[in-house]
């Protein structure tokens, strides 16, 4: 490969923010070098990338530190990410709830010694509630604790009117989740996962569902994916069984309201006011 074409490859995988690749091409291009004879030039590269992951590595291993990696290239339109400082015990959540939420933390704590017994932490949850019960809240918090960050997929990006188009950027999203660890969030899920029964629906949008449910069955990767939806009913019962974990949420009853209008936990005025009018 040429030096241009190293260029090339370069600011391309600097574009998609994929480190990984960049590493990779520079490595080719240290081998190239060498190559040529400039022993003095690959060995400055090999340097620099040695660098580079030893930096990264301490990154991630240091405690409480967290990096945003803004999406960019074609993946800006498709994802939002931020910095949660959400936890759980800031939310007003039913025992039973909090106990299943806690069991996923534990498990993604532990996952290095589940994986030494040959078993896997929960990473496909699928929130299902009425409006305003805090299944968005929840990704945000289970980010935070988790000290990930937490990546939002804009639907109105996703989904579009080209063959193919849609199911294309779902893979781009899917690559990411591969990539990059951090909390996944599909919400407003409904518009994706629900059945597709009308006369008149576009068939793109049921092969973008079942693109959807190949990649997440398929999927492996450190992150972890919440898709929320607030009308069960509404979806594929394909999507069901796909999720390690399905987790659902209801109003707050009398206890939960009195300790959200204390002022001591977060929760959504919506599911206040309908609880209290219950």
């Amino acid at each position: 490969m040429s030096a241009a074409r190293h260029m090339i490859a370069l600011l391309k995988s600097h574009v998609e923010g994929n480190d990984t690749e960049l590493l990779s091409v520079a490595m080719q291009a240290a081998a190239h070098e060498a190559r040529l004879g400039h022993g003095a030039i690959a060995q400055q590269l090999r340097d620099l990338i040695d660098e580079a992951k030893r930096r990264g590595a301490a990154a991630q291993n240091r405690p409480g530190h967290l990096i945003v990696l803004e999406p960019r290239g074609e993946l800006a339109n498709l994802l939002s990410v931020q910095t949660p400082r959400l936890r759980l015990a800031d939310m007003a959540l039913h025992p039973s709830l909090a106990e299943r939420l806690q069991r996923v933390l534990v498990e993604h704590r532990q996952q290095k010694r589940l994986r030494e017994h040959a078993l896997q932490p929960r990473r496909k949850l699928l929130f299902i509630g009425p409006p305003g019960t805090g299944k968005t809240m929840t990704a945000s918090a289970i980010a935070g604790e988790l000290h990930l960050s937490l990546f939002t997929i804009m639907l109105e990006g996703l989904i579009t009117r080209f063959m193919g188009e849609t199911a294309a950027k779902l893979k781009l999203v899917f690559d990411a989740i591969r990539r990059t660890s951090g909390v996944y969030l599909f919400d407003e899920f409904d518009a994706l996962g629900a059945h597709r029964t009308q006369v008149n629906d576009v068939g793109e949008i049921r092969r973008v569902l079942n693109s959807f449910l190949q990649m997440l069955e398929k999927g492996t990767s450190d992150s972890l994916l919440v898709a929320a939806a607030n009308h069960p009913q509404m979806l594929v019962r394909a999507l069901f069984r796909r999720f390690h974990d399905v987790i659902e949420y209801s109003l707050p009853d009398a206890g939960l309201a009195g300790q959200i209008l204390s002022g001591s936990a977060h929760a959504c005025v919506l599911c206040v006011a309908l609880s209290i009018i219950r």
